[in-house]
């Protein structure tokens, strides 16, 4: 810690912990309470059901809890291809052209998601390319809105990489798309798996540029969030919720342990 002083510490603790508490967990641990619960009292839900959770891991959400899952993995998959690879060609230009791309990977996410949903929808609409009312363009919509994150994630691990590396395997008579497979991509790995399980949090979560193009057959697990509590189902949203938070630290604990493998191969 920064703080070496016993007071400085305690003073520390106490701060993160008012500020924490009122903002990040206490929000939280009311949607874990309201997922149990049959009725409000007060400012707190109360009573205790396990029901909620019936509704929330059945029929429909069932459906869209998978909708997300399967959304979520082909966009993380395709944002960090892509991503990838442009950051590591973006590596070999010039000042100009690197800040020309991240520019252009930054974009998607310097303006609002629904903007991009709106963008999406209209460009997708007619053909020759036509993807409205096809799971296809809620994919291309994640894709869109994750890939800066794997771009700029794989991009300040390539401005860490050690040169020595691929010159010491560029002497040994390694070709160039040896050296990228053998000893750049295996380097850059951790950054690889951090990338893919922030893509992969961000696409389980996202609601706005997904309202705008979601088809009836394709309903994500947010939009059924959505739409329980607009009508009024606020513990069986909460439940619903809950699944979903779930989920998504489930499959980043598993990511993590990952890239703790790889960090220390």
């Amino acid at each position: 810690m920064l703080v070496h002083s016993r007071g400085g510490r305690w003073a520390t603790y106490i701060v993160f912990f008012v500020l924490f508490l009122p903002v990040f967990a206490l929000p939280l641990l009311v949607i874990v309470a309201a997922s149990f619960a049959t009725s409000w009292s007060s400012a707190f839900p109360s009573g205790f059901t396990t029901g909620n959770y019936g509704a929330a891991t059945t029929g429909d959400s069932l459906q869209a809890l998978t909708t997300s899952l399967i959304t979520a993995l082909a966009a993380s998959v395709l944002a960090l291809t892509v991503g990838s690879w442009a950051a590591l060609a973006a590596a070999a230009l010039k000042k100009g052209g690197r800040r020309f791309m991240d520019a252009l990977f930054v974009l998607p996410v310097a303006v609002p998601s629904v903007v991009v949903g709106l963008a999406i929808l209209v460009a997708f609409s007619k053909p020759p390319v036509l993807l409205n009312g096809t799971r296809w363009i809620v994919i291309l919509a994640h894709t869109v809105l994750v890939m800066a994150f794997a771009y700029q994630s794989v991009s300040a691990a390539i401005l860490r990489l050690d040169p020595m590396y691929e010159q010491a395997a560029a002497s040994l008579g390694a070709r160039p798309h040896l050296v990228l497979w053998r000893v750049k991509l295996p380097l850059l790995l951790p950054s690889l798996t951090a990338a893919a399980g922030l893509c992969f949090a961000l696409s389980m979560g996202e609601l706005s540029a997904t309202m705008m193009l979601y088809p009836p057959d394709w309903t994500p697990l947010p939009v059924q969030i959505f739409a329980a509590t607009d009508r009024g189902s606020l513990f069986t949203g909460a439940a619903v919720a809950v699944v979903l938070m779930g989920t998504t630290l489930l499959v980043l604990l598993a990511v993590s342990r990952i890239r703790t493998k790889a960090s220390f191969r």
